[in-house]
């Protein structure tokens, strides 16, 4: 990390000075950093005479003394706050009055990392994401006592590099582990209820979101000795608010050295580092398809009677379905045992489809049996949905389907980071999608879908699991009632 901020300074123009306790580590960054530069000449993304002038502004320090003249000190060492603490007072007593100080902490407290120093007001977070040179994302965190000038210094600084700066107050979490919470989260208590497993679950978020990984995969990636104890940290620096509420199978596997990619074996197995992803089902053979009738209360009632009729389906429209009929529910955050149960309809002929998204916009539909559900049924309702070739995953039954509770999740605790004032949505949205890469950020994911329909979700998912964790933010809330946008700024 150390390295890359370095690398990331000296071809912004600045004189860099390495240091490092280690004897040795250094001299041997710089050795690195010069390789680096050359292995850009010979791509053709630098030039000699760039690479030769960043070499000539890359300095060793053997000492900590050697720092005495920097205008700016960016620490990297270990995630200890007694560490960290003794760090800076020292270097407080060696660097000039107007020397800023910067932490690249991820999760400790910026306030409570410079609550000794006797120049609090020089001395912020600056948390880079790795690899610095292709993390194009920076957190300028300001602490309690941290002046605006130095945070518009490191901002400035930042886009020097050619980087995105976002501010953010001294909170858990800034802004890009806070709002990383929901997606993996919730996904092990989807995958905990045995809603579906690892692998179907990954591919329902990549295929009706646009997610680059799942969650599985992407924590089988960052190793849940790192991920599982950020989900601890939070949940604890939050006194065990709900909604960071860690999980046991996380927990299980880090204490079983399951950790991931790297041991060859997390969420999924590894085979010279290539994932052994299990075949999806195959669509099943129905002779014969029985008639489709659709709830009057299915959410986008239009567009699934559009659907059935280009697939093909014989559609019945009376107000009550014939004893043959596969019945169809669309619900938003209810199960569909609960719709079936409330609209009196036979549930052993009874599946929900997800419509949060239109159809047109997922390469997956998804569909949700309930205990009662005959394997027929099912089987006909998979074959029916799968005659296009579209990919059809059929799940357990639960409060809302995989995508609507882990979208609605994210979106909720990305509004009650704008109702804390974490940061503004524009920096919410702008971290997210460039420090987690998702495909939008969950703010203008939350416009997409529609705030009260998100509304609709969570309140529905209160209703069903009875759990504080799907309690929507006021911030949420209040945008909802309004109709506004989500990324719309108070005034």
């Amino acid at each position: 990390m150390g390295r890359g901020i370095a690398q990331m300074a000296a071809q912004a123009g600045s004189r860099v000075v390495l240091f490092d306790a280690n004897p040795g580590a250094a001299e041997s960054a710089r050795g690195n950093l010069r390789s680096t530069w050359e292995k850009l000449v010979e791509k053709g993304k630098m030039t000699t005479e760039s690479m030769n002038h960043c070499v000539e502004r890359l300095a060793v320090a053997q000492h900590l003394s050697d720092l005495q003249g920097c205008t700016l000190v960016v620490e990297a060492v270990v995630e200890r706050l007694d560490v960290k603490q003794t760090l800076f007072a020292e270097l407080e007593r060696i660097v000039n009055e107007d020397t800023v100080l910067v932490t690249n902490t991820s999760s400790l407290s910026v306030t409570a990392i410079g609550a000794a120093l006797k120049r609090p007001e020089h001395f912020a977070g600056y948390h880079f994401f790795n690899p610095v040179p292709l993390m194009k994302l920076v957190e300028v965190v300001a602490g309690l006592k941290t002046s605006p000038a130095v945070c518009k210094r490191l901002a400035d600084y930042t886009r020097q590099f050619g980087h995105t700066p976002v501010a953010a107050n001294d909170t858990p979490g800034f802004i890009v582990n806070h709002a990383g919470r929901g997606y993996g989260t919730e996904a092990l208590r989807v995958a905990g209820e045995k809603v579906a497993d690892f692998a179907t679950i990954d591919r329902i978020l990549k295929d009706q979101i646009g997610f680059r990984l799942g969650p599985f995969e992407l924590m089988d990636l960052t190793a849940l000795d790192v991920s599982h104890p950020v989900m601890e940290s939070i949940y604890k620096q939050y006194y065990e608010e709900p909604r960071y509420r860690p999980s046991v199978i996380t927990a299980q596997r880090l204490a079983g050295g399951v950790v991931g990619k790297k041991v060859g074996q997390g969420f999924y197995r590894y085979n010279d580092g290539v994932a052994e992803v299990p075949a999806e089902p195959p669509v099943p053979v129905v002779a014969n398809a029985p008639p489709v009738w659709v709830s009057p209360k299915a959410a986008r009632r239009a567009e699934i009677y559009q659907l059935l009729k280009t697939l093909g389906a014989s559609i019945e429209t009376a107000a009550a379905p014939s004893e043959s009929a596969l019945i169809l529910v669309a619900p938003l955050g209810l199960d569909v045992t609960t719709i079936a149960a409330v609209e009196r309809l036979d549930a052993t002929r009874t599946l929900g489809i997800d419509m949060m998204l239109e159809d047109a916009a997922t390469r997956r539909r998804v569909l949700a049996t309930n205990p009662a559900t005959r394997p027929d049924m099912r089987d006909a309702a998979h074959a029916l949905f799968g005659r296009d070739g579209k990919a059809v995953s059929v799940v357990r039954d639960s409060g809302g389907f995989v995508t609507q509770r882990v979208v609605a999740t994210i979106v909720n605790i990305a509004a009650d980071m704008c109702q804390q004032g974490v940061c503004t949505p524009a920096d919410l949205d702008v971290a997210v999608t460039l420090g987690l890469g998702y495909p939008m950020g969950p703010l203008a994911l939350g416009d997409r879908i529609g705030p009260t329909n998100v509304l609709e979700i969570l309140f529905n998912l209160q209703t069903v699991y009875g759990d504080p964790r799907y309690r929507p933010s006021p911030w949420l809330r209040r945008r909802g009632a309004l109709g506004l946008s989500l990324m719309h700024e108070e005034a």
